[in-house]
């Protein structure tokens, strides 16, 4: 089977996107994005490793629970579901090309289409993933990380590893490893496990307690898998609060913490960490990545934003300076990405039907983070801010601090210090002054 003979799918952007500096008028060109430009010790392309998620560009439709489809798009036209597939692959691949992102993600049933049984939706797969390594290899654009679609088969309305029916979980645990292999030959930098009914409805009729031991059972069985095929990719979980069951199992940054040191996890595993989940979960991007930086497990980032007015993962493209520099604050902060990256977990608006719309939505989100890079290298180099912290905390620096944080003093002991020194002195915060500096850098350098 052979693809069609299309010359492109995106004739409106005949050429690459390029850097064309920050006076340009033209909405096909990055003002601020120059890839080989170097921030601090790396080029901004190094500092991001920016991916383009396959299932929002290639495989939305335009589709809400109160409307139709409103994006009829081209490669979505031939009659056989494979060749279908193959078609989006080439769309996909070029418009990767011409935007200039080096790494991209998927789930497996983006790229392939389930078959009437589980044996034809393996032979759909793995047809593809051959083609994949072709346009890969063509195009030397990477895979970030692969997943699985544990979600939208009927089969997955109960969760899929947290499923009631052990069945459920075989199907599960045969569908991840499938997806395994084709993140492994694509030679996949990571494995996402992207858990979107691992959780309950009510407690009611729910045995929590399995549930959570069936989860860690299957990321048990995936990171014994992955030794078996020599896949040395690093392993993330991504927190979600409620996408689409009331409480899901790993709602946040804190309660995937726990869940991973309860079962052991925590040497193999790390977190794909998510905005428009973030705030779905009552938190900030920035609390979030700091929690999970200060533990080690920072891995990588679905970079979109959400509509904080709406109780839903909208999925929109980041175009706030200010939350891009908080971002890279704490990618900077932890020494920047290894395996992982910022992929564009963001999907075009149900009226932006236009193919050319996917470039403008890409190109002004990386405009952005290449403003929100620039404001937080500023912030590292600049020094006051992380001064004003340094001298907030210095008491701890003081005989008391060491005493208390080296454990030598006891309750007593603190109990008896009380008793005899004078009442600590009041300080203020300054919140209201650093806002206004953190305001400076983005003004300035953004």
């Amino acid at each position: 089977m052979t693809t069609r003979n299309q010359t492109t799918y995106f004739p409106d952007v005949a050429d690459a996107i390029v850097y064309e500096g920050p006076a340009s008028r033209n909405p096909l060109a990055f003002k601020h994005y120059d890839p080989t430009a170097i921030v601090g010790t790396r080029t901004m392309a190094e500092h991001f490793r920016f991916a383009v998620c396959y299932w929002h560009t290639f495989r939305a439709t335009g589709a809400d629970p109160f409307g139709a489809p409103t994006m009829m798009r081209v490669w979505e036209q031939a009659a056989d579901p494979t060749q279908r597939a193959l078609d989006t692959m080439d769309a996909a691949f070029e418009f990767m090309t011409k935007l200039g992102t080096t790494f991209w993600c998927f789930h497996d049933r983006d790229i392939a289409p389930d078959g009437a049984t589980f044996a034809e939706s393996l032979t759909r797969l793995e047809r593809v993933v051959r083609y994949a390594e072709e346009k890969q290899r063509e195009t030397g654009i990477q895979l970030l990380w692969g997943t699985a679609n544990l979600f939208s088969h009927p089969r997955y309305m109960s969760g899929a590893a947290t499923n009631p029916d052990p069945r459920v979980f075989a199907y599960a645990a045969a569908q991840v490893k499938h997806a395994m292999d084709a993140t492994h030959a694509l030679g996949g930098l990571g494995y996402v496990f992207w858990g979107g009914r691992e959780g309950y409805d009510t407690l009611l009729n729910t045995n929590l307690r399995q549930e959570r031991e069936q989860y860690a059972r299957l990321l048990w069985m995936a990171i014994e898998y992955a030794k078996t095929i020599g896949f040395t990719g690093q392993l993330y979980i991504e927190p979600k609060p409620k996408e689409p069951t009331t409480h899901q199992y790993d709602s946040t940054v804190e309660a995937c913490l726990n869940f991973l040191r309860e079962f052991d996890l925590l040497p193999y595993v790390k977190l794909n960490i998510e905005t428009n989940h973030a705030t779905l979960a009552g938190h900030t991007m920035a609390h979030e990545l700091q929690v999970a930086r200060a533990a080690g497990v920072l891995g990588s980032i679905d970079a979109n934003t959400g509509d904080e007015l709406l109780g839903w993962d909208t999925d929109q493209f980041p175009t706030n300076v200010a939350l891009t520099t908080q971002i890279m604050l704490e990618v900077l902060r932890m020494g920047g990405f290894t395996t992982g990256g910022l992929n564009f977990d963001a999907k075009v608006r149900r009226a932006s039907i236009d193919p050319s719309d996917l470039f403008y939505a890409h190109v002004g989100a990386m405009d952005a983070f290449a403003r929100g890079l620039r404001a937080a290298q500023a912030i590292v180099d600049d020094g006051r801010l992380d001064t004003l912290v340094v001298e907030r905390y210095g008491e701890w620096d003081s005989p008391l601090g060491r005493a208390i944080s080296g454990g030598t003093m006891t309750l007593a002991d603190c109990a008896g210090y009380a008793a005899t020194e004078a009442e600590p002195p009041v300080r203020s915060g300054r919140q209201e002054y650093v806002e206004n500096l953190f305001g400076e850098y983005i003004f300035t350098h953004g």
